[in-house]
């Protein structure tokens, strides 16, 4: 039985509160300590969405991102009644983990808040591609192990650059909370963009008629 909306918004609401306490959070903890390294802070988030993915899938689908909502509805794979109680969920989350983030570490690192290192429209041309692969990796394999990995190796090369949010939601929590938004826009719209190219690349696919098999030439009957 599918599960009501209420559930399922309140399994969004929980995925990503979980993702901004701990992604963002290892952000803040790393600039507080310097214990964990970009790669340990990359690696926290890929392992985040694994967990998340693993455990809330069954209730929701455990989108926990609203750039992966519209990517599966533009899919034909998620119904467009569900859309904005998802999004409303997902951004409820995230505020409220950036709030337990303030309380319990204070305004270190400026809560892993995303912003542009340098050019803006570098920074969004990464936000794009990144977001592309992410949520191709979803709508293709859908496994957590593969999305988690393909965020663990996003955060890896984008996050010098652009914060490699991939998520509109894991950026608003932190921005709403410490009022940094700076560029705030690119990472709704280059995510956005994102999803609408991973949907069409996916239903492209789909939609693909099945490589023929090459012919077998009879060379004995062709002499």
């Amino acid at each position: 039985m599918a599960p009501s909306l209420a559930r399922a918004a309140v399994a969004e609401g929980v995925g990503t509160f979980a993702l901004v306490v701990l992604g963002p959070g290892a952000a803040v903890v790393h600039a507080q300590t310097g214990a964990l390294g970009h790669l340990g802070v990359a690696l926290v988030f890929g392992l985040t969405v694994v967990g998340v993915l693993a455990t809330l899938g069954p209730v929701s689908g455990a989108h926990i991102n609203p750039a992966a909502t519209l990517a599966l509805t533009l899919a034909g794979r998620f119904p467009w009644a569900w859309v904005a109680p998802y999004v409303a969920a997902q951004l409820t989350g995230a505020a409220l983990g950036a709030l337990v983030l303030l309380a319990l570490l204070g305004r270190v690192g400026d809560l892993g808040v995303t912003v542009p290192a340098g050019h803006v429209g570098l920074s969004f041309a990464l936000e794009l591609g990144l977001s592309f692969c992410l949520l191709l990796a979803a709508l293709r394999s859908g496994r957590p192990w593969v999305v988690g990995g393909v965020v663990a190796l996003a955060a890896a090369i984008g996050g010098p650059v652009s914060g490699a949010s991939m998520n509109p939601a894991r950026s608003f929590g932190p921005a709403l909370v410490s009022g940094i938004w700076a560029a705030h826009w690119l990472y709704w719209a280059a995510p956005a963009l994102g999803a609408v190219l991973a949907a069409g690349v996916h239903r492209r696919l789909e939609n693909r008629a099945p490589l023929a098999a090459p012919a077998v030439v009879d060379r004995g009957a062709a002499g």
